[in-house]
Parts: structure tokens; sequence; C-alpha cells
């Protein structure tokens, strides 16, 4: 019995010893792989502003868990995150809304945004991020707004319910007023030009309303920027991108695969397989991972 102990613990610490030295040698891999970077691509889903303490929806019942009301209704994330409640229930759509943009307001960066602040500044500001994430946050931590990428567009913008090439207007602390025991806004902001009720400048599902002009100019300088770094080593640095909206994932993987010099790193503590072709994956979360390849 004490012969099986000892061989079992053995095997055991051997195990874990190795698995240590592998995971050592990755991260050493990747930070050889930014060192050597001339330009730096930041993609961030959801999953990077859990660390900040904000919920990344994933499924019915996480979203139900930060919207208990919603749960009563029976209503998911993909059905409210719909233009039509704008028009059939806007009290309700606006206290979804309502909330999510005081909650971004009042929740600070975590950690590795500036890790990440730090290692763009040392590669003399040439950077571009391209997230998902309508918070804000990255503006927030200080990066320049004029290399963020959107694709989803930005809750602290809004823009009429009737028009995809109307204004977009950005909206204050006080434009919205949320009754949360309630579940209903008490107060909606209104579009300038019409009078109508406004939703946020945000890419919904089913929707045919979005209006993309901020986030066509954001693509436009997005694209600028490749065009003067053509012929730069990039490195990718994928923070909390699923695959429920895989939107990030295809954008880092699609761009690695065009790319003649650039490699994608995959921080997911979940979902962070990477084909070795193209990059290299940590599994764990965002500051963690920011932690291990840029302290």
């Amino acid at each position: 019995d004490n012969r099986q102990k000892m061989s079992y613990w053995f095997i055991t610490i051997t195990k874990i010893s190795y698995e240590r030295i592998k995971m050592q040698e990755k991260i050493d891999r990747i930070k050889k792989i930014i060192a050597e970077a001339d330009a730096v691509i930041i993609t961030a889903g959801a999953g990077m502003g859990v660390d900040s303490g904000l919920p990344d929806f994933r499924g019915d019942h996480g979203f139900w868990k930060a919207y208990p009301p919603l749960k009563d209704k029976d209503i998911g994330f993909t059905d409210i995150a719909n233009p039509q409640w704008f028009f059939s229930d806007p009290k309700l759509a606006w206290a979804f809304y309502g909330h999510r943009l005081n909650l971004y307001k009042n929740t600070e960066p975590h950690e590795g945004f500036r890790l990440l602040l730090d290692l763009v500044k040392s590669k003399n500001n040439n950077y571009f991020i391209y997230t998902s994430n309508v918070d804000g946050h990255f503006q927030k931590a200080g990066f320049d707004k004029d290399k963020i990428y959107e694709c989803h567009g930005s809750i602290h913008h809004a823009q009429c319910i009737h028009s995809n090439d109307g204004m977009i207007w950005r909206m204050c602390e006080s434009s919205v007023a949320v009754d949360g025991a309630k579940f209903v806004a008490t107060k909606m902001p209104v579009c300038p030009e019409c009078g109508c009720v406004s939703r946020p400048n945000i890419m919904m599902f089913y929707d045919h309303e979005f209006n993309a002009k901020r986030t066509l100019a954001q693509r436009k300088r997005y694209e600028e920027w490749l065009e003067q770094n053509k012929d730069s080593r990039f490195v990718v640095i994928e923070l909390g991108a699923g695959l429920a909206v895989p939107t990030i994932r295809n954008f880092g993987e699609k761009f690695i695969k065009r790319s003649k010099k650039a490699t994608l790193i995959r921080i997911n503590p979940r979902d962070n397989y990477v084909s070795q072709y193209i990059g290299v994956s940590l599994k764990c979360g965002a500051l963690d991972g920011l932690r291990q390849i840029l302290c």
C-alpha cells in the first residue's frame, strides 16, 4: 500500500512539474513574439470585462443572474437585445440598456487595461483595438479613441429608432433613468431630429436600423493604419472572445491567415483552442493571462 501511494504521488508531482514547465515554455514563447512585434492589434470580447466585475451573459442562466426581472418574463439576452422592443415596449428596452449604461459608467477597467496600455506605449503607440464590447472601457482606460474599432457600436451613443442614416449623438449620465424594482425606464432619450424615442447605437440581433456611420468611420481609420503598417510584424492579442458570437475570433483568425507576418495570442478560460500554425493560447481569464505575459 505504501509503495502504491508513493508511486501515485511521484506520478502526480511529475505530471504537475511537467505541466508547469510546458506552461512556462509557452509564456516565454509568447513574450518573445510580443517583443519582436512592430505593431499590436488587441481584440476583445465580453470576457475582457469579467475581471472588472461585468457580466458576460454566458447562456440564459448567466444572463438572468444579472437581470432577474427578465427571468420572470422568460426573456433571454438574444430576445431583449432586439431593436423591436424600442417600438413595442421602449420602457423595458431602455430599462435594460439604461441599466447597462450606468453599470459601465460606474465600473472601472481592471489592471489588464493598464498592462496593455504600457505595452502599446513601448511600441510607440503603434496599435489598434478591435472589440465587440460596447462598454467604452478601452477609452475609459486611456486608449486613443481614434485607434478603437467598436464593431458592434457603443452604448454611450444613441440614434433614432426610425433612421439608420441620421444623427448619432453621445449620451450623458442623466440621459436615462431606470426604476430597478419595476425594471422600467422612467426617463428615455429622444431623437433631437424628430422627437421620437431613440435607441443605443449598438448592433443588435435581427437589426436593420443600426446606424453604421460611426462604426464605418472607425473601420476606415483601422484600414488606413493597416496600410501604414503593411510591412510590419503583427501580434494579435485576443482576450475573452467566445464561440457563441464568434465575431472577434473570426476577425483575428482571418487576419492571421491573410498576413505574412502575424501571430495570434488567444487568452480564454474555456474556448482557448488555436491552431499551432497561427498562434499560441493560454487557458485563463484576461487579467490572469495579461499578468503572465506582460509582467
